[in-house]
């Protein structure tokens, strides 16, 4: 290896360093909250209820984000929407963009007791909106769809286009096409993006906290013991939300691995 070669990768290295440094130190910094005396938080009914808020919620989520956005991914894969393409593309990245305290906001004009479809659900049903599981939910979709279409979206584009072709001349239809040839090669890509969307779901402060603070998810949670009792406690809350979501990833991530 030449000495200019060396070089550059002794500054990659460097810089990776100092990247993943910058991720870990803060949270092995909160991995110190986790000890006998804090592993108390655990017996509070409301903190355990607000890690099965987010847990549970966000996991609706993200197989809602597959049943309605994988077909989506296809679609835009193969450029359905023609001269629209780039502006579904847009509509469809926007959330990742916008603060999420703005599409909070924005979601209760919509779903709010006088929003556009809350007052229909309030004034038909007398179902308010806001201030369930159903708003966080909402919440949690709009802030974290993206990911699984965006995904999704890169698999499909991996398939060999000719397989479609050589199925079609057999006459094989679009539905089966998709079912044995797109859905098993996008798989790894599906699951990662269903994965990036429960990650993104749980970890919702903004949006969530503006339609529905109450019932509390964790990270509602966390903030309201910050502002309502110490650090230490919010830290505490927070090491074990962050323990549990990594034992569920890693553990997710080493299975698709595998599967691979």
């Amino acid at each position: 290896m030449r000495k200019s070669d060396k070089l550059t990768y002794t500054i990659f290295f460097i810089i990776s360093a100092i990247v993943l440094t910058f991720i870990s130190l803060p949270l092995i910094r909160l991995f110190f909250f986790l000890t006998p005396q804090n592993a108390s938080v655990l017996k509070s009914r409301s903190v355990l209820m607000s890690f099965w808020n987010s847990l549970s919620l966000s996991f609706i989520t993200a197989v809602i984000s597959a049943v309605f956005g994988v077909p989506l991914a296809f679609l835009m894969s193969k450029r359905s929407f023609g001269k629209f393409e780039r502006f579904v593309e847009t509509i469809v990245d926007v959330p990742l963009a916008v603060p999420h305290t703005v599409a909070g906001i924005a979601l209760l004009f919509i779903f709010g007791r006088r929003g556009i479809l809350g007052a229909i659900a309030y004034n038909s049903f007398d179902f308010k909106i806001t201030g369930t599981r159903v708003a966080i939910v909402l919440a949690m979709l709009f802030v974290s769809l993206s990911y699984t279409v965006d995904s999704a979206r890169e698999g499909f584009k991996s398939v060999d286009r000719s397989l479609e072709k050589a199925a079609t001349v057999l006459g094989a239809p679009l539905h089966s096409i998709f079912g044995t040839i797109y859905l098993p090669l996008s798989r790894s890509s599906i699951l990662s993006g269903f994965m990036l969307t429960w990650a993104r779901a749980i970890s919702e402060f903004g949006a969530v906290v503006i339609l529905a603070y109450y019932p509390m998810t964790a990270p509602v949670k966390i903030y309201d013991a910050f502002t309502q009792y110490s650090l230490s406690t919010s830290g505490a809350i927070a090491a074990y939300l962050l323990l549990m979501c990594m034992s569920i990833f890693l553990t997710l991530r080493f299975a698709i691995g595998e599967k691979r």
